[in-house]
């Protein structure tokens, strides 16, 4: 089984590519665990959530790649609580590392800032000095990681072939 994972900053439309992707190559998507936890929680989140966070991402990865077809497309992976942890907190838990270092991806497709930022209660950071920068760091991420990658920018159509492009150029070595 391939997978796929749409990663970059907040608000580059990631969820949107994930579930195109999905319905294009008729599979599942991993959606982004962190939402759901956040939602249910009745105070703001705090360093010890982001382990939560993790474990809760990869039983959902785990859970969907049982349905998915060839294809697992997955809305991030745990680089994204890394960054953030680290940012947020200065460090990250050496057992999301561990994880980090455990898992095996076979594409990145690393979405860019050029679409409008949404509003959304758990989007933190809409000033575009930080969407560039964290775009910076999941650039470096990516580019250091040793899995095949894929920038991923321009209108959602674009962005959609784009993707696809990559997809097959995977699947199709």
């Amino acid at each position: 089984m391939f997978k796929i994972v749409v990663l970059g900053p907040e608000s580059t439309g990631k969820s949107t590519l994930s579930q195109k992707l999905a319905a294009h190559y008729n599979t599942v998507w991993t959606p982004e665990y962190a939402r759901e936890y956040i939602e249910n929680l009745s105070r703001p989140y705090e360093q010890h959530d982001l382990l939560a966070i993790a474990r809760g991402q990869l039983q959902l990865e785990d859970e969907k790649a049982q349905q998915a077809s060839d294809l697992l497309i997955c809305d991030t992976d745990l680089y994204v609580i890394k960054v953030w942890s680290e940012h947020k907190y200065g460090q990250c838990d050496p057992q999301i590392l561990e994880q980090i270092a455990s898992r095996r991806y076979d594409l990145y497709l690393l979405t860019y800032i050029d679409i409008p930022w949404e509003n959304d209660p758990q989007r933190e950071y809409p000033d575009p000095q930080m969407r560039e920068y964290f775009y910076r760091i999941y650039r470096d991420i990516v580019m250091n990681s040793g899995v095949p990658w894929a920038d991923i920018r321009g209108s959602y159509a674009e962005r959609e072939a784009k993707a696809i492009a990559a997809a097959d150029a995977l699947k199709n070595k």
